[in-house]
């Protein structure tokens, strides 16, 4: 498993706690990395999209929302939802990635973590945000990480 799948694993998993105990983030981010023995970049990057999340969530599920007509967020499974905010937050920060790998690892993530029919849904609403990204030309805005920075998925 690359790099930056493991670190999207470990994004959703603190994501998942996140959702029971908002008010604890750095004792969920303490507890979840004392017993995940992880390489640093995996660490760093997980911790940066966490972070991205966090700060971004408005806008985020925003894009979500209007994507998916027929679901509003909070009827999402939680997995499919932490899904799509990983994958919105690389869509529109991450500079280093094309959009179709961002959006194929969230498809595998959700296969892996919520099956086949999440895995459909997932690709539905991810490719109504990049599409709907693509025309208004708002495709991977800054947000720290470094655009001349070549890393291919690992």
């Amino acid at each position: 498993m690359g790099s930056r799948r493991k670190a999207r694993e470990c994004v959703l998993q603190i994501l998942f706690q996140l959702e029971f105990s908002p008010d604890r983030p750095e004792e969920i981010f303490k507890d979840y990395w004392s017993t995940q023995p992880v390489k640093p970049e995996v660490q760093e990057y997980a911790t940066w999209l966490t972070n991205g999340i966090k700060q971004h969530k408005i806008e985020i599920d925003q894009a979500i929302e209007e994507a998916s007509r027929h679901w509003r967020l909070d009827r999402m499974a939680m997995v499919d939802r932490n899904i799509l905010r990983i994958a919105v937050f690389e869509l529109l920060f991450e500079k280093t990635l094309p959009p179709p790998i961002i959006i194929d690892e969230a498809i595998e993530i959700a296969r892996k973590f919520s099956g086949d029919e999440a895995a459909v849904f997932v690709n539905g609403i991810l490719d109504g945000i990049y599409k709907s990204l693509r025309k208004d030309g708002i495709e991977n805005k800054e947000a720290g990480r470094n655009p001349e920075k070549k890393e291919e998925e690992k």
